[in-house]
């Protein structure tokens, strides 16, 4: 019988480093943002009815699991058979090639070719997994806080400065914080780029952090300062560990989040009618209004024992018919090339989330050129992490910020030395 476990994410560290995967088993580490993870377990199911010799253990486990536990595993040549991950180009030779185990390689070029590259080593063909799902950070904004407060929401071309100066009004109003930004480097990155950054330099290596980074980081220390944005999402942790800021949304307690798509099911379900809610795309800086593409790869992991197997589960995930079932239970936008040509009719009543998802498929259009080379750049996380690291002690009170700026610089130096 097919096995569907979900276990927490202390056990999880454990059981995933020390358990070896046993012929017939297909081992599933999962996270979810939202609801996601009780369609996937759904979709599993199916497999699992149709498929009784391969064995599905589907492991949810949290984020921060992914992000700092699965490096370790993989370095040792361990971890489980299919990962759901975010950082997908700087581990790409630990994925494993799927195109000699697929029934139809063509269907997989021809539907996520777009994204093949994300997650493959640099000049390689390889087939290594799909984007479960394609996100786009942007602002969401508590519109109920803002009428209340009197305060008008700033327009289309609005500016950093703009939404700051209009969140600080209704937070005063109001007595909730004004605005926040998810503990992550990839988050900032496009106010970066839209105050004119661009992290990747002519010969393909980590440029310096340059002027237009500075421009946007110097302004988000000091509304972490003056107190326009909550500095508790960007101090209470360490290192590099991301920290989401929905909850303060979801609780009512934010004027403004700059998040991600990724959000939106988890806000259909939490928020309810308890306020409304529109999604604002991303502010404007001097020179774009981007934000950052993205999403969660579903990757097979080179040291599994059953590559058959793998694909096999990989091969029905990827159909055409299971893409659409999942983002339309997840509220997710699309990967799948013929999927999102088609029409969607996402399993929700909640205007909000409606008008959510059309307006994050609008802001797609305007994504500067440099945002959109990073998902495929093998040093975009290197460069995300130096930022949250030396930013966070910058706000906490640790660190100049021009001694930060070189901290960054040399911190991605240090990585690229060493690969």
């Amino acid at each position: 019988m097919t096995r569907m476990k979900s276990i927490g994410a202390a056990f999880a560290a454990v059981l995933l480093s020390s358990v070896a995967a046993h012929a017939g088993d297909v081992r599933i580490m999962w996270y979810s943002d939202g609801g996601e993870g009780e369609v996937i377990k759904d979709l599993l199911s199916r497999f699992s009815k149709a498929n009784p010799d391969v064995n599905v253990i589907l492991d949810e486990v949290s984020y921060d699991v992914v992000k700092e536990q699965l490096p370790v595993q993989l370095e040792a040549g361990q971890g489980p058979d299919i990962a759901r991950v975010t950082n997908l180009k700087a581990p790409a030779q630990h994925w494993l090639d799927l195109r000699p185990y697929l029934t139809d390689a063509k269907y997989w070029e021809d539907n996520f070719g777009a994204q093949a590259d994300w997650m493959r080593p640099d000049g390689s063909n390889a087939i290594t997994g799909f984007m479960t799902q394609l996100t786009l950070t942007g602002g969401f904004v508590n519109k109920t806080l803002f009428e209340q407060a009197g305060v008008e929401i700033p327009g289309p071309k609005a500016t950093w400065d703009d939404w700051a100066a209009a969140a600080k009004k209704v937070a005063d109003s109001q007595k909730v914080f004004a605005m926040a930004i998810d503990r992550s480097g990839h988050r900032v990155s496009g106010p970066n780029i839209s105050y004119g950054a661009n992290y990747i330099a002519a010969d393909g290596k980590p440029a310096p952090i340059d002027q237009g980074a500075k421009d946007f980081l110097s302004r988000f220390v000091k509304w972490n300062e003056d107190g326009t944005i909550n500095k508790d999402v960007w101090v209470s942790a360490a290192g590099t560990t991301y920290r989401s800021a929905a909850e303060d949304f979801i609780n009512g307690g934010l004027a403004y989040l700059y998040s991600g798509s990724w959000q939106v099911s988890g806000f259909a379900q939490k928020i309810g009618d308890n306020f409304d809610w529109v999604m604002a795309g991303s502010p404007c800086g001097s020179a774009a209004c981007s934000g950052m593409q993205g999403g969660a790869g579903l990757v097979a992991v080179k040291y599994t024992k059953n590559p058959k197997d793998v694909a096999k589960v990989m091969d029905y995930l990827a159909g055409a018919d299971v893409q659409k079932e999942f983002a339309e239970r997840s509220l997710f936008i699309p990967a799948h090339k013929g999927v999102a040509a088609g029409q969607m009719d996402f399993k929700t009543d909640n205007p909000h989330v409606q008008a959510a998802l059309k307006a994050f498929v609008e802001a797609a259009g305007q994504m500067a050129a440099p945002a959109m080379k990073l998902p495929g750049w093998k040093w975009s996380d290197a460069y995300y992490s130096a930022i949250v690291a030396r930013i966070s002690q910058v706000i906490a009170g640790e660190m100049k910020l021009d001694d930060a700026y070189a901290r960054i610089d040399e911190d991605i130096k240090a990585k690229v030395a060493g690969n």
